[in-house]
């Protein structure tokens, strides 16, 4: 299937190249030119606009780190929707909210294409084994078309049925996830305090019910405090704070612990920890202040 993808990061370059292994032919785009050198390794082809990428695909996905750079490369003369025809299909993976995902929805059927948005979860990791969880919904048609694609890129698909339906669901993913790593910080910050050892404090949660992969994947960084390289950038998970906590005010949802943790990841940019992994909670939580 001849496949475009716009947006090849952390994320987007290892799941553009598992469609690539998949036997899949990909156009692809970025506004940096360089992170797509890899993937013209592998044999991708490069676009010079997502209008073009478009017109050169049955399928088009993009994996932007916001609203605001979805609807850059979405919009104008030079954006995914003027490069649409009818009968093809248009894919953003992006973590946005539910009102662009529905804006996206409406241009793209105005040019008689078909809609998914299929936001997922997982980090670096999980996206270079294609073991991600994609969250699905818009056109059912285009999902039953697309399958195979998403089963090049995730291990669980879900569909969710109309257009916001994945983008709520992400960001409600996205909260829990946010509110337990930073359960994990404090939790290190006191046993550290107090004298015992993180990496038995770490055996115990890994021991009883508290067990789960992020905490065996993050743990052992945040005790060593030596660095986080980013699989997940922590300024792209505040920015999924903020978009939850907008979806709570809208719904009028108190959010009373994802507000405060949003003030510690708020504190962590201020910091210039947005580049890093959000694992980097650690730093801010086991500062000492008087």
């Amino acid at each position: 299937m001849k496949i475009g993808f716009i947006g090849v990061g952390i994320m987007g370059s290892a799941m553009a190249a598992n469609l690539l292994k998949a036997g899949h032919q990909l156009t692809i785009w970025n506004r940096s030119a360089e992170k797509c050198e890899a993937l013209l390794a592998l044999g991708a082809s490069l676009a010079e606009s997502p209008a073009a990428v478009a017109r050169n695909s049955e399928i088009v996905c993009a994996m932007m780190a916001d609203p605001l750079a979805v609807s850059s490369v979405r919009d104008g003369e030079q954006g995914i929707i003027a490069g649409l025809a009818p009968g093809q299909g248009y894919i953003d993976l992006s973590t946005i909210d539910a009102a662009t995902s529905r804006e996206t929805a409406r241009l793209a059927r105005q040019r008689g294409a078909l809609f998914l948005e299929a936001p997922v979860a997982g980090s670096r990791k999980p996206a270079e084994d294609g073991a991600l969880t994609i969250m699905a919904a818009g056109d059912k048609a285009l999902y039953d078309q697309a399958l195979p694609l998403l089963e090049a890129m995730g291990k669980k698909i879900l569909f969710l049925g109309e257009v916001g339906s994945a983008a709520r669901m992400k960001l409600a993913n996205n909260l829990v996830m946010a509110g337990m790593l930073t359960a994990l910080a404090e939790g290190m910050a006191l046993a550290s305090g107090s004298g015992l050892d993180l990496s038995q404090l770490l055996e115990v949660l890994d021991s009883g019910a508290l067990s789960n992969p992020m905490f065996r994947l993050k743990g052992s960084a945040m005790a060593a405090q030596a660095g986080f390289p980013a699989a997940f950038p922590l300024k792209h998970m505040q920015k999924d704070l903020r978009l939850a906590l907008q979806l709570a005010e809208e719904l009028k949802q108190p959010l009373f612990a994802t507000a405060t943790v949003n003030e510690l990841y708020k504190q962590a940019l201020a910091n210039g920890l947005g580049d890093s992994d959000f694992a980097a909670i650690s730093s801010v939580v086991s500062s000492k202040r008087p």
